[in-house]
């Protein structure tokens, strides 16, 4: 599964994104001389920026990847995407040739001239852009055009403390989203305050970053399909967000169980579910792993998150790789991205893990890419066949089928940054639901007019 740190949008890094726009534009230089042949050999050198890659996944992929062009000098720049040092980068003329992004910050980059659109990339490389997940795909794709190749998927499930509820008189259907009174009932049920102190957190909302999910639940976007229009102040985005605050305002507020949370031993053997003190959450897949690795015995239960219907449902996001204007080995960047996202790539990928948790005499949890097609053959490997496991499993993969995410826009850093501000308003009680989001509405509806002004009057 992918990396933690990988699939955590650092917002220092997002709001270097906006600053540093003006540079952007210094870029410029577009692939019109590249030569993009998948059956070419090529040289020269290959500078990779963002892509942190230790673990027995990556490397893996990148052994086919440098296999793939034998030829060419692979340089990696150590730890992830630092935007505004991309960006410095571009300004001067010199920028790495492939960097390794979070998918929602292509939107802004493709705007700002940073990186290039791939349709000449696909094509010479005969990239079959129809094997990604749909949502994966569209959260690259900016006024038509794909800016990225996805990697990684990020989803989530419902994750919770079997003995919790089982002695709450509860199971895992209480907690999977469909019902938001059930939630809230099952919420109170759960926790345990002492003496004024959270000793037990019932459900874990996780806001702020989990409102898009909440949203659609209820059955609102957060913004219009093509990425022009803020639906931020949506009677049904508001009534989410209600519920998700009053989640917290029931626990003894938002501060209370962020302070309990910070301090579990989140990676390690001592975390919430290992030790009793978290009912339920919703969180990505990759803690499947962890939990597996730390704390397997543990009193797990898992479901899908599901909407008010009761429908499974995720909120994806992820990685892709995105090759910068200006880039002085286009068409090496290309096969890089063709390679490290293949079939081939990401079976090689799962049997090195499946290889790895053998030896450690642990089950093999599967790994989710931005290839459907890849996703089918790796979970064929998966060993994880006895519960709670196996029900992670299942979850995973279902969760996986059923998934959105926001499309792709030139204003995305901006827009989410509006977003994250307005429930932060609220879980901090400077402002209400409605105020904070209608203020929120404005701000990303602006940035969202301006940005797209801009790319139509180029």
């Amino acid at each position: 599964m992918a990396s933690p740190r990988r699939l955590l949008v650092p917002l220092l890094a997002v709001t270097a994104l906006v600053l540093g726009g003006c540079a952007v534009g210094t870029g410029g230089a577009d692939d019109s001389n590249a030569q993009y042949d998948s059956g070419a050999t090529l040289d020269g050198s290959l500078t990779v920026m963002g892509f942190g890659g230790v673990d027995e996944v990556a490397t893996s992929r990148m052994d086919a990847a440098k296999s793939a062009l034998e030829g060419v000098e692979v340089k990696l720049i150590e730890g992830e995407l630092d935007i505004q040092q991309f960006l410095s980068a571009l300004a001067s003329g010199q920028p790495p040739e492939i960097i390794y992004a979070d998918r929602n910050q292509i939107g802004s980059l493709a705007a700002r001239g940073a990186i290039l659109p791939l349709d000449s990339c696909v094509d010479g490389e005969n990239i079959d852009t129809s094997q990604y997940v749909p949502s994966a795909l569209a959260q690259v794709t900016l006024d038509g055009h794909v800016y990225g190749i996805p990697e990684f998927n990020g989803i989530q499930i419902t994750m919770g403390n079997a003995n919790l509820l089982s002695a709450a008189g509860l199971d895992i259907s209480a907690v999977n989203g469909s019902d938001r009174d059930a939630m809230a009932a099952a919420n109170q049920a759960l926790m345990r305050r002492d003496g004024g102190r959270l000793d037990v957190i019932g459900f874990d909302s996780k806001l702020p970053e989990f409102l898009p999910l909440w949203a659609k639940a209820g059955g609102a976007d957060l913004i219009s399909e093509d990425g022009r229009t803020a639906q931020l102040d949506d009677p049904a985005v508001i009534e989410a967000l209600e519920w998700a605050v009053g989640i917290y305002d029931a626990q003894g507020g938002f501060s209370a169980v962020k302070a309990f949370r910070d301090s579990a031993d989140f990676f390690g053997a001592g975390n919430q579910f290992a030790t009793g003190t978290l009912g339920a959450m919703p969180m990505e897949q990759w803690y499947v792993n962890v939990l597996n690795d730390v704390s397997p015995d543990a009193p797990l239960t898992f479901d899908t998150v599901r909407d008010l219907q009761g429908q499974p449902l995720a909120y994806a996001s992820g990685s892709a790789w995105a090759i910068p204007a200006g880039s002085a080995n286009p068409e090496a960047a290309c096969r890089w991205a063709r390679v490290m996202t293949s079939v081939d790539a990401w079976q090689a990928a799962a049997d090195a893990r499946l290889s790895a948790r053998e030896a450690e005499g642990k089950p093999f949890t599967g790994i989710l890419t931005g290839n459907a097609t890849a996703d089918a053959l790796v979970r064929e490997k998966v060993t994880a066949t006895t519960p709670p496991w196996s029900t992670a499993v299942e979850a995973m993969y279902e969760a996986n089928d059923h998934t959105f995410s926001l499309p792709a826009n030139p204003a995305d850093a901006e827009f989410t940054q509006a977003m994250k501000d307005a429930v932060n308003a609220v879980l901090n009680g400077q402002s209400s639901p409605a105020q904070a989001l209608a203020g929120a509405q404005q701000t990303a509806q602006t940035a969202l007019d301006d940005a797209w002004a801009e790319i139509e009057n180029r």
